[in-house]
């Protein structure tokens, strides 16, 4: 048995990361705030903020059952390339690398939680993809989905003043505010706020400066309970 954080699937959590503190990783260059983890404390499945101070880095290694990355500040690298801010990769089984960072950097990271050796390898600049109109007051940029498997992610744009109505995430959903903020019947979220909402939740958002927003709905699949 392993400690775990937030490992109640069943439950509603809401993370204001800016009240954390940072915690070292091994590597004592490479700061992490851990969002949610279960199994063991270097291997487990783990959701994190992770700040690579200047001249960071990590020696070569696997990642199995994925990695998904999003560049919030500065430049990540590694040696496929150099990655600045706004940029989302999904680094699939099977993946090696050893990251580094020049200048530092911030990252939105999320391990082992990608199981399938067939995932694609996802790199994408986000600044160049176009905001796609959805419903009214939502505009969207499609970072990953893929036919076999049930997790999708996404960006999400909420215009000043939005007044969403109900949304509902029958497959549970993962929030994370990137930009501005929001409010719902349960509280208020500013940028570098984490949800997570359970199968089944439904909410009712609005946001009076606007806000942007990473998305993901169904990754509750491959989520342990702990």
């Amino acid at each position: 048995m392993h400690d775990s954080l937030n490992g109640d699937l069943a439950v509603r959590v809401v993370v204001d990361t800016k009240t954390m503190s940072w915690s070292p990783s091994p590597s004592g260059t490479v700061w992490r705030k851990r969002l949610h983890r279960v199994g063991p404390t270097e291997s487990g499945q783990v959701t994190s903020l992770v700040r690579y101070t200047q001249g960071s880095q990590f020696p070569l290694h696997d990642h199995p059952h994925g990695e998904e990355i999003l560049v919030l500040e500065g430049i990540f690298s590694d040696q496929q390339g150099d990655w600045p801010a706004g940029t989302y990769l999904l680094n699939p089984e099977g993946f090696r690398h050893a990251p580094y960072s020049r200048d530092g950097c911030l990252l939105f990271v999320k391990l082992r939680q990608y199981p399938g050796s067939d995932r694609r390898h996802v790199a994408l600049d986000t600044g160049t993809i176009a905001w796609e109109a959805t419903v009214p007051a939502r505009r969207l940029k499609r970072l990953y989905a893929q036919d076999g498997y049930t997790d999708s992610m996404r960006l999400e744009q909420w215009p000043p003043g939005a007044a969403l109505g109900e949304i509902t995430y029958p497959r549970g959903a993962e929030l994370l505010v990137l930009r501005g903020s929001f409010d719902d019947e349960h509280g208020s979220y500013d940028a570098r706020t984490w949800l997570r909402l359970p199968p089944r939740s439904r909410h009712h958002p609005a946001t009076s400066e606007g806000c942007e927003l990473y998305v993901k709905e169904g990754g509750f699949t491959y989520l342990r309970g702990g």
